[in-house]
């Protein structure tokens, strides 16, 4: 059975020229975003996504300057494999960007997945536990349209009751064995910004656009989402 949606997904849709402008427009609206949140409350929160669209977006942040002793990174879902695996979120992340820049290790909150979907789910969640809305968080899009690692078909969390995290065990991609934070608290955020590249996402889009119920549509903050495009 399909998860019953809480509330209905504002969305506000930008069409960019290219991948390049994607990038670029994304880049730039992170550091904005992590200088106005450090300005308001001393921290920057923000939630990583996986993928080759924000592996971009995390190569060109790696040369940037930024106040980077304020940021404080944590991660939107993760592959239960082993912490130096090529396919780990938290590995591409460090390997391009975050073991480049000064930020400080114990403010980088990686999913110890290796461990498993059952027990990392219960440490993560342990590890948000006083951690109020994030300030930013960075989503992608499958062409199946599952975002993070919510699935169609499967449970995404959007209930006001639902977990932080869900421990998944079934994926329908591998590995299938991965671990989530759930639509309810991804949608715990100041802002959300999802980055969506190349034409083999374009029918997931569109099933978006229609209204249909998919897993990027659960995520539904106060405030709205906010969708880079590199197609129209």
């Amino acid at each position: 059975m399909l998860p019953a949606m809480q509330t209905r997904q504002s969305c506000r849709w930008h069409v960019l020229a290219d991948a390049d402008a994607l990038e670029r427009t994304a880049t730039e609206r992170i550091l904005l975003d992590a200088q106005q949140a450090i300005a308001r409350s001393g921290a920057f929160h923000i939630v990583l996504a996986g993928g080759n669209t924000p592996r971009r977006v995390y190569r060109t942040l790696a040369q940037s300057a930024a106040d980077w002793s304020n940021w404080h990174i944590w991660f939107g879902d993760e592959r239960c494999l082993p912490p130096d695996d090529v396919e780990r979120n938290s590995r591409m992340a460090a390997d391009i960007w975050l073991d480049h820049v000064a930020i400080p290790r114990a403010q980088i909150h990686a999913m110890p997945a290796e461990l498993g979907a059952g027990a990392t789910a219960h440490l993560y969640a342990q590890a948000l536990a006083g951690q109020g809305d994030f300030d930013l968080v960075l989503l992608g899009l499958g062409e199946d349209a599952h975002t993070a690692s919510l699935f169609p078909g499967h449970d995404w969390g959007t209930s006001t009751e639902a977990p932080s995290v869900l421990a998944v065990f079934d994926a329908p991609k591998p590995p299938p064995e991965r671990v989530s934070l759930s639509a309810r608290r991804l949608a715990a955020a100041h802002a959300v910004v999802f980055l969506v590249s190349g034409e083999s996402k374009r029918q997931a889009v569109a099933a978006w656009r229609a209204g249909d119920l998919i897993p990027a549509a659960a995520i539904a903050p106060a405030g709205g989402v906010d969708v880079l495009l590199d197609f129209d």
